[in-house]
């Protein structure tokens, strides 16, 4: 609750009186949130930012106060004061936590007149998002928005107090920088004084915070503003917040064992208690277990290799994806599933990159109903089946494809055909692949950024390397993301190569934190956690909208202000442009 400020407008605020409170004058501002006139006792619910009053005004006691009573519309913004009394037996509300009193109101000055809201704010019935957007000011004022907002303050707040008790620094690097390729398109910003000239916005502060461990600072941390120019949904923005981390001569331990124990601080904060350390799983055994590197184990129906099984097969789908290098991979699904539903999600694995998906229903003996039934010895289908740990009843689904194909259709079904899952969990995803290959461009990618460390062989091709990355993921999404850094211009050389980066172009991109590691740079490393997913997680909500002050649409528009929109011409003569 906060602490009472008492001024001009009032003494308390509407959330505040307490039953011990009775007897006392107080004085309070606000919204009319609701109005009841029951004749002769008129009842009006005054709201702000802490919670709820009943107002109480009695034509006996104070008429002047009672008459423009019946003035008051929804939202009205009200200074009122009076005696705080106890509310009467049976007429106690427990669902509030002011509900056992009211204030007796004396005095009411009308501060400020409003007009019918386009939407209810006293209820949180379903609105049109972009009519919500569009009076994002009232949305904000129900009560379920301006509880996401509180929720995502009191995240950054324990972000801070526990990375400042540990002697981190809060450092703010630059939004105006230049464009570099961190995996999306950069928001370019002309410039008027360098005509021709563009500045970036930035995708992260990665460069810079390297660079402040190269400086010394070697605990940083910010609540950073990013952009990024992509395509949007319900977990993106094009602008967003993250918690920026980075220390210097540490390792993965030392990175993760600080982010657990911020963690617990953090999660505590929606009620979530984390034992630490988390739990660890490596990317290959979460591709193959849960067929994604951000696995939701809440949901089970847990992914098996059948090529043991199946790589003798009679049965070419099988045996032949197994002979050209490939697999044959399943899991089993509770409950029953129709015809109309097996064909949906058979569209659904053929929409994923998959050759097609086998489904099969156990029977009482083992054997499978199923279109491919017929193609399979008994052997094989009991044999598949104590390997998915399968009883009659229970509905196996079966990709044979290209393990980097398998594994997500896999992972995807599984979670379309799963119970919406109940608890919580949290693990890290580490040992990642450093690259994956890109056959559009005929090119390796950084599966992360071209500035982490690569580990294993570095002599032998580049598909083979392995990085020093890590993630953290929260039911089902990553919240967050590092790894160790590298802190060697013959290091960083060899990944631009690995990636078909040119010297020349390398230096013309990277050159300030090339020069840098020329002066010695420490080993260093860090993570950065997406700051609207998860406060949209700890808050229960889909989309990281519920819980951003003022977002943008999904096409990237803002209904609010009508950004973006066109400039004036003498703007753009300006900027040569």
């Amino acid at each position: 609750m906060l602490p009472p400020r008492p001024n001009a407008y009032r003494t308390a605020w509407a959330g505040s009186p307490r039953l011990e409170q009775a007897g006392d004058e107080l004085r309070v501002a606000g919204w009319v949130h609701r109005r009841r006139d029951h004749g002769g006792l008129i009842f009006i619910d005054v709201r702000d930012r802490t919670g709820i009053l009943q107002l109480v005004f009695r034509p006996e006691e104070a008429p002047a106060a009672h008459t423009r009573a019946h003035e008051l519309r929804s939202e009205d913004v009200v200074a009122v004061s009076g005696e705080l009394v106890r509310r009467a037996d049976g007429a106690v509300n427990p669902a509030l936590a002011t509900g056992e009193v009211e204030l007796n109101v004396a005095e009411v000055e009308i501060l400020a007149r409003a007009e019918t809201p386009p939407f209810a704010v006293d209820d949180d019935s379903p609105v049109d998002e972009t009519l919500r957007l569009r009076h994002r000011y009232l949305d904000l004022r129900r009560a379920r928005m301006r509880e996401g907002i509180e929720l995502r303050h009191a995240v950054v707040t324990a972000i801070r107090a526990h990375l400042n008790e540990l002697g981190f620094l809060e450092i703010e690097t630059p939004i105006l920088t230049r464009s570099t390729p961190e995996g999306a398109r950069d928001f370019l910003v002309p410039s008027r004084l360098q005509p021709r000239s563009w500045y970036a916005l930035p995708q992260s502060p990665q460069l810079f915070k390297q660079l402040l461990m190269l400086a010394g600072f070697e605990r940083y941390y910010q609540i950073a503003r990013c952009f990024r120019d992509e395509d949007l949904r319900a977990d993106r923005q094009p602008e967003f917040t993250q918690l920026d981390m980075e220390l210097a001569f540490v390792d993965e331990e030392d990175v993760i064992a600080t982010t657990d124990a911020m963690l617990r601080d953090v999660l505590a904060v929606g009620g979530i208690d984390v034992v630490a350390p988390l739990e660890r799983m490596t990317y290959d055994e979460a591709m193959l277990r849960y067929g994604s590197d951000r696995p939701d184990r809440r949901v089970g129906m847990e992914i098996h290799d059948l090529g043991p099984v199946f790589e003798s097969s009679a049965f070419q789908v099988f045996s032949g994806a197994i002979g050209s290098g490939g697999v044959v991979r399943g899991f089993k699904a509770g409950g029953s599933f129709t015809r109309a539903r097996f064909d949906e999600l058979t569209e659904a694995a053929v929409a994923l990159g998959a050759k097609g998906l086998v489904w099969a229903v156990v029977e009482e003996d083992g054997g499978w109903r199923s279109p491919v039934a017929k193609f399979l010895s008994d052997d094989e289908m009991h044999g598949a089946g104590r390997l998915l740990d399968a009883r009659a009843g229970d509905t196996l689904f079966i990709v044979a494809d290209r393990a980097e194909v398998a594994a997500p259709v896999l992972g995807s079904l599984r979670l379309r055909v799963a119970d919406p899952p109940e608890g919580h969990d949290i693990l890290w995803v580490t040992d990642f692949p450093m690259f994956e290959w890109n056959a559009g461009e005929g090119r390796y990618d950084p599966l992360h950024h071209p500035f982490t460390a690569p580990s294993g062989d570095l002599d032998s091709g580049p598909g083979g390397w392995r990085s020093r990355a890590y993630d953290v993921v929260f039911d089902g999404s990553e919240i967050g993301g590092g790894s160790i850094r590298i802190n060697t211009p013959e290091v960083q050389r060899r990944v631009f190569d690995a990636i078909g980066l040119a010297p020349t172009e390398a230096s013309e991109r990277f050159g300030f934190l090339l020069d840098a590691f020329r002066y010695g740079a420490p080993p260093h490393g860090g993570i950065a956690f997406g700051l609207d997913r998860i406060v949209a997680l700890l808050a229960g909500r889909d989309s990281i909208r519920e819980v951003m002050a003022f977002p943008k649409t999904a096409s990237g528009g803002d209904p609010l202000t009508g950004a973006p929109a066109p400039v004036d011409r003498a703007q753009l003569r300006e900027l040569g442009l």
